[in-house]
């Protein structure tokens, strides 16, 4: 008798519970489908990330399986490459659809001084002030521009915490100071001892909690992850993931720099890094490789739970999901571990657009560059064009309706010093005329400098016929490189 009694008391109780509930689905139903009449945007960043995932089978030992998984919904980009070897440069290029030949942003810049920098010079919209303009909430954490959210881009920024540590109290493994140097964090080993102290961790912790709410405008949302740059630290389980003993270290051969102008290994000297020659005499290039490997895995693991974070929210089905890197990174390839400079692996980066009504499990062979992702989404969501773009859409790729797609694509390295890839061809040329040529199917290393072989073939006169006869002058505040080459510029 009692039972039936409280089952009597609880029923009313009940009922409100079920009705209460079917309410706010309801409500979350109509919210997100109002966020669905646009299409939203992840905009993924991993800092210093060359060509190894393992999609692109350029370096078997390393797993990239939440890349992977991205790809196979989408278009993996085997030719894709950035506009300069260096992260500030860089994002300031695809981030506000500028190339650096435009606004003489070759080298770093403070945050502060680069928003004025531009406002004043070109008066654009940075893309995700752009999206903002046309309706988008906008979300940032990690690492977007150079120094994490020191541009007032978005309408709500996450992970106020250190962006490249921890790091222990002492160098583990290499000291620019050893040789008389300063200004790089380059260093390696198992640190800290658990995940949730990286700051990569934390964005994805962020982001995911973002793609939990409930959004009542479309949104646009970049997630920056700082690993595999330097230094490489993460926990041991990440080194674990891959045996020292089983490294494999890239192709070096010993005389490559002998056929390089001098100014390019000027522009490329980096005497604060470590050298391949330092690494084989110390014996220390397998765990470099190991390092920045467990770095990738980490760094996988963490574009893994916000990929798992938009499987599981109301946003799946309607939201465009970019990864890309910022630029190359050399593993001991023409004797450096490091970026700065011309060559094919400094500005080689890996690149996925996946999304709703795009090609899925798609490898494409074009040659594009990160200046095109600015057109591209604002194509792909159905804006109105940005005329400052000096890119253009890939929408017609990753649609498989392009008809013809044969475009160069350019990188900058400092005033009237550029590459261009056409074709199978890499070109350089430096403020002094000299050059480099290369033919990458034939020589993928760029071992073979063939500019004074072709120097007088239609071949080599077809690129210097495109390359600009000028290019923009020094911005101001820069912050100038270690290298003799940029000091002597007196920026």
């Amino acid at each position: 008798m009692s039972n039936n009694k409280n089952s009597f008391h609880l029923n009313p109780f009940v009922k409100y519970l079920r009705l209460a509930l079917v309410n706010f689905l309801l409500i979350f139903f109509c919210l997100s489908t109002q966020a669905q009449e646009k299409p939203n945007v992840i905009f993924l960043i991993i800092d210093d990330l060359n060509d190894w995932v393992a999609i692109s089978e350029k370096f078997p030992m390393v797993k990239t399986p939440n890349i992977d998984r991205l790809a196979s919904k989408g278009t993996y980009f085997t030719k894709a490459y950035s506009q300069a070897p260096l992260c500030g440069p860089s994002r300031a290029s695809f981030l506000s659809g500028l190339l650096p030949s435009k606004t003489g942003v070759y080298l770093q810049m403070k945050d502060e001084d680069l928003k004025k920098y531009y406002d004043e010079k070109f008066g654009i919209d940075f893309l995700p002030n752009y999206f903002s303009k046309n309706g988008y909430n906008t979300f940032g954490v990690g690492k977007i521009f150079h120094n994490g959210p020191g541009i007032d881009a978005f309408d709500e920024y996450g992970g106020k915490f250190d962006l490249y540590g921890p790091s222990p109290k002492e160098r583990m493994n290499y000291d620019p100071a050893w040789f008389g140097q300063n200004g790089t964090q380059t260093d390696w080993g198992a640190f800290p001892d658990k995940d949730e102290l990286m700051p990569d961790f934390k964005s994805a912790k962020w982001a995911s909690e973002q793609l939990h709410k409930v959004h009542t405008k479309p949104f646009f949302m970049a997630v920056g992850f700082v690993r595999p740059h330097v230094p490489w630290h993460v926990p041991q389980k990440w080194f674990d993931e891959i045996k020292l003993n089983t490294i494999k270290t890239p192709p070096y051969l010993k005389t490559d720099m002998e056929d390089i102008p001098e100014i390019g290994k000027s522009i490329a000297e980096v005497l604060e890094m470590p050298t391949t020659e330092w690494a084989i005499k110390e014996n220390k290039w397998k765990e470099m490789v190991q390092a920045y490997i467990a770095c990738i895995a980490f760094v996988d693991a963490q574009v893994g739970k916000v990929l798992d974070a938009l499987e599981k929210s109301a946003y799946k089905n309607n939201t465009y999901v970019v990864l890309l890197s910022d630029h190359g990174y050399h593993l001991g390839e023409k004797n450096r571990f490091a970026k700065h400079s011309l060559w094919e692996r400094s500005a080689h980066v890996p690149l996925i657009i996946s999304g709703p009504g795009l090609q899925q499990n798609k490898i494409n062979n074009q040659l594009v560059g990160l200046i095109d992702l600015y057109p591209t989404l604002v194509d792909l969501c159905n804006l109105p064009k940005n005329q400052t773009n000096d890119g253009r859409s890939l929408g017609p790729l990753v649609k498989n309706i392009a008809k013809r797609w044969d475009y160069p694509v350019y990188s900058f390295y400092g005033t009237d010093n550029l590459s261009i890839y056409r074709d199978k061809y890499h070109y350089i040329k430096y403020e002094d005329g000299a050059e480099e040529f290369y033919d990458l199917a034939e020589d993928p290393q760029e071992w073979k400098n063939l500019a004074i072989k072709l120097k007088s073939s239609a071949l080599l006169n077809s690129f210097r016929k495109i390359a600009p006869l000028k290019t923009a002058p020094y911005a101001p505040h820069l912050v100038l490189e270690s290298n003799a080459y940029f000091r002597s510029k007196k920026l």
